[in-house]
């Protein structure tokens, strides 16, 4: 496929920004029509792209340029299971772990469903049977807590949900990721080896910061319970049964993984059984509902009024045209705190990518940058660089109508919906509108305004409406890697650090210097074994 950039439709668009660069969005928005053609809405959840620099004919430009390369074609491919991940010669199928039956599934011809719904039911009956006490820990006290040990999708998918639907139901849960011991001392610290269950989520078993995790919390139990206290309290989501086994874990205790699964798009699998755990088997159903929904959505409706499409082409318009480098994910909900850090997952490492599907260099900028924080903290942090930095950045805003007492006035006691809505509403207005300077208004008090921003509004953050959410993202990121004409289903750029570290490891315990370290590191290695106290490594000959 040729660059994006020697399209018609892509010089079309240059054009078209070049014709409107003047625009600001304070005129814009004056035009209540250009707001509600640039308003969409599916099943509870609502996206205004309004507050973006661009008009209905910067849409259809976009929408013609979506056609163009193929994003119909392709999002074809990817419900039918083909190979759309060819780096790895896999299909991406995702969407099969939240189908129904009649969806008929299949990876690379292979029909799915029975082995989601086998999968499911083993989820449903762990949940049963702990909530119970029917499955209890090795001394016949009932667990109370969950551990997941995983890191990048089998942590950050099931964490950001967790905390997403507030105060847990039946298991508490807690997460360790970073190999840093710390991270898994301060959470054991905290618990009760009877009443503690840990889930290990690695899809090869062979996670370096996983497995160090893992023996830590294998040790910590045998030390206190003994070594039979394992196939008690340790179950796996894994396809490497052999690994797992020679961890010390039964068959019965493993739930698979599959190849046509990857880790940022894991959640729905086994990898969520945390949430199960937590909240109970039907709320995991309701998020896997909810992503359904917009599955269907992103699948049957045409371009104009598909949210996924919409969202990933004013992505595209941002980055591309308007040229900005920086995406904050606002949620104004503590509970979507982890979002952010969620997003930066989905989006950088799936569309990060400087090399494109024909293994030549991309002709045009890809995944900008995502960060941001829970609103209104980020208020007091960065937004002060949102409002009158130098650079511009886009950002999405995200907020639920109605908070934890449902529908009517809030009822926490202080007003505290009603002031995080009014900052909700507040924010991306003030970054469109601006202030000028004028009387009593000095230079260093006035806002350029005309910043770019899209508002999502759910009715209510449950579970459906977050797997709306959701899944909203994973389709905006596949799209818009589809016009890219990126492998959004690979991440070989997480591989070189953690090849050049193996080496490193032996050394800090006391090995030689690896062969080949620049000057920079090899100058550090022996500063660290220095002040840890160890000798000067020596050198490999």
């Amino acid at each position: 496929m040729p660059p994006p950039k020697r399209s018609p439709i892509w010089q079309a668009l240059a054009a078209h920004h070049r014709a409107a660069r003047g625009s600001h969005l304070r005129d814009l928005l004056a035009d209540a029509k250009r707001t509600r053609a640039l308003t969409f809405s599916h099943d509870g959840l609502h996206l205004d792209l309004s507050k973006n620099r661009m008009t209905a004919e910067t849409l259809d430009l976009l929408l013609a340029l979506a056609r163009e390369r193929g994003v119909e074609d392709r999002r074809r491919a990817l419900f039918a299971g083909e190979t759309v991940n060819e780096t790895e010669d896999r299909a991406a199928l995702h969407m099969a772990l939240r189908a129904q039956a009649k969806d008929g599934f299949k990876a690379q011809g292979t029909p799915v469903g029975r082995a989601v719904a086998d999968t499911l039911a083993r989820m449903a009956a762990l949940t049963r049977e702990i909530e119970t006490g029917q499955r209890r820990g090795a001394t016949g006290k009932r667990f109370t807590d969950v551990v997941n040990i995983g890191i990048g999708g089998s942590d950050l998918g099931p964490r950001m949900v967790c905390g997403a639907l507030g105060p847990a139901r039946h298991l508490t849960p807690h997460f360790v990721a970073n190999v840093d011991a710390a991270d898994i001392q301060d959470v054991l610290a905290r618990l009760d080896p009877a009443t503690t269950l840990f889930v290990v989520s690695s899809k090869t078993f062979t996670t370096q910061e996983t497995l160090a995790n893992a023996e830590t919390a294998k040790r910590w139990l045998t030390r206190a319970l003994g070594k039979r206290a394992v196939a008690a309290h340790f179950v796996a989501v894994t396809r490497n049964i052999d690994g797992a086994t020679g961890f010390g874990l039964a068959e019965d205790n493993l739930f698979p993984i599959w190849d046509w699964v990857g880790g940022r798009y894991s959640v729905w699998s086994a990898i969520g059984l945390p949430i199960a755990l937590a909240f109970g088997m039907p709320t995991f159903r309701a998020l896997l509902k909810g992503a359904r929904t917009m599955d269907r959505h992103f699948l049957e409706t045409p371009l104009e009024k598909n949210l996924p499409v919409l969202l990933a082409m004013a992505g595209i318009w941002n980055r591309n045209f308007e040229g900005i480098a920086g995406h904050a994910v606002l949620p104004y909900d503590q509970r979507l705190g982890d979002l952010p850090i969620y997003l930066q997952q989905l989006e950088m490492e799936s569309n990060g990518k400087s090399i494109d599907r024909d293994g030549q260099p991309v002709a045009q900028a890809t995944a900008p940058v995502i960060f941001g924080q829970a609103g209104t903290i980020g208020q007091h942090a960065f937004y002060q660089l949102l409002h009158q930095g130098t650079d511009k950045v886009s950002s999405d805003f995200i907020a639920a109508a109605q908070g934890p007492d449902g529908p009517g006035p809030a009822k926490d006691g202080g007003g505290h919906r009603d002031k995080l809505l009014a900052n909700f509403l507040a924010q991306p207005a003030a970054l469109a509108l601006g202030r000028d300077a004028g009387p009593g208004v000095p230079p260093h008090q006035t806002f350029p305004g005309n910043r770019p921003s899209t508002t999502i509004l759910l009715d209510r953050l449950d579970p459906h409406h977050l797997g709306l959410l959701l899944a909203l993202y994973e389709h905006k990121v596949f799209v818009q890697g589809v016009v890219w004409n990126v492998n959004s289903f690979d991440q070989f750029g997480v591989e070189l650090g953690k090849e050049l570290a193996a080496p490193l490891v032996d050394a800090l315990a006391g090995g030689t210097t690896p062969r080949g370290l620049d000057p920079s590191t090899k100058a550090l290695l022996t500063r660290v074994r220095k002040l840890r106290g160890g000798k000067k490594p020596g050198a490999k000959r």
